[in-house]
């Protein structure tokens, strides 16, 4: 008979409830915090070598992305990134599950991503159970400062989110979405594009 037990990574990969305070998942926390610690001490001059300790740290990365100090995460190996990334000072993301986000991003300071969260009823809270749902944020996303993204949400494409906003549930395709809890407030269209080139013509 399989030894089917499942380890607590494993559980927590699966979007099952399970406990951090193991020594694999330990070992891992660790392991980025070293990274992290190091990235965020760098003197702002080593560009080249921030990038390079965020593609050890990070699952995926494309050949464009930029990430301000301070960052923090969990595991960094459930975070995925597209081209053209950019994120600004104190972004935080609590990869327990998969961060995907998609390409021309951009990220004001101060955005928290949570993929974890805890147990309502304290019985099992006090045991440290935790569990955790994956990020989608789709492609040429502004998610405005002091934004907060709760587990389980998924973004559409061409979205700007306001700030503050606080994103509890999905948000679809090229549309304008603010408040807390974070609702869509209306559609993006070509006027908006116009708005900005009404006084002069591209190119100029």
């Amino acid at each position: 008979m399989e030894n089917n037990i499942l380890s607590e990574k494993e559980k927590m990969l699966a979007g099952k409830a399970y406990q951090a305070g193991g020594e694999e998942l330990s070992k891992e926390r660790l392991k980025a915090r070293e990274l992290v610690f190091e990235f965020n001490n760098l003197a702002p001059k080593f560009i080249k070598q921030r990038k390079e300790l965020l593609k050890k740290l990070f699952g995926k990365t494309e050949r464009m992305f930029y990430v301000e100090p301070p960052f923090r995460c969990d595991y960094g190996y459930n975070i995925e990134i597209g081209d053209n990334f950019y994120a600004n000072f104190n972004l935080v993301i609590l990869d327990c599950a998969k961060v995907r986000i998609g390409s021309s991003v951009f990220i004001a300071p101060n955005v928290a991503i949570y993929t974890a969260g805890h147990p309502i009823h304290a019985h099992l809270r006090d045991q440290e159970y935790e569990w955790a749902q994956e990020v989608i944020i789709g492609n040429s996303v502004w998610i405005g400062g002091n934004v907060v993204i709760n587990p389980g949400v998924t973004i559409g494409s061409n979205v700007v989110i306001g700030s503050g906003s606080i994103v509890t549930r999905n948000i679809p395709d090229n549309v304008f979405a603010a408040g807390n809890p974070c609702r869509v407030i209306r559609q993006l269209t070509d006027a908006d594009k116009d708005y900005y080139y009404k006084d002069f013509k591209l190119g100029e």
